[in-house]
């Protein structure tokens, strides 16, 4: 990814809320509470990590990246696999992606990381029209 940018790692956030889990003064139901859609979308648009589950430690976690922003449209607040990324990040001038660790076990889930993505501004190649074929 060429303009990534305005990164922010929730990596110290999310070892205070594991340590509360661990020491028993957060429940393991609260932080194991992840919707059917964030599973359906790890399911069908995650990418698998070489990371544990913290808390089941039965497999490994998936990353689901979710992206938002005003240029997107209807595809705003949509799952998209990194390779979409790749592709969206030449078509758009600015959207946010937010990195979510999700098992699909024990429903474990947290935020990892957010970033901006898009051209920017700067113009890049022009977009090619699709025919009504494709």
């Amino acid at each position: 990814m060429l303009t990534q940018r305005q990164v922010v790692d929730y990596a110290l956030q999310r070892r205070a809320l594991l340590a509360d889990v661990h020491s028993g003064r957060t429940g393991v139901a609260e932080v194991c509470d992840a919707s059917p859609y964030l599973l359906r979308a790890a399911r069908f648009h995650g990418q698998p990590s070489d990371v544990s589950c913290p808390v089941c430690r039965k497999e490994r976690l998936t990353l689901v990246s979710w992206i938002f922003g005003e240029e997107l449209k209807h595809a705003a607040g949509s799952a998209r696999k990194p390779e979409e990324l790749d592709r969206l990040e030449t078509l758009y001038n600015e959207f946010s992606v937010y990195v979510v660790e999700v098992c699909r076990t024990c429903s474990w889930n947290h935020l990892v990381q957010s970033y901006v993505l898009g051209t920017g501004g700067r113009s890049g190649p022009p977009a090619r029209r699709r025919s009504a074929g494709e």
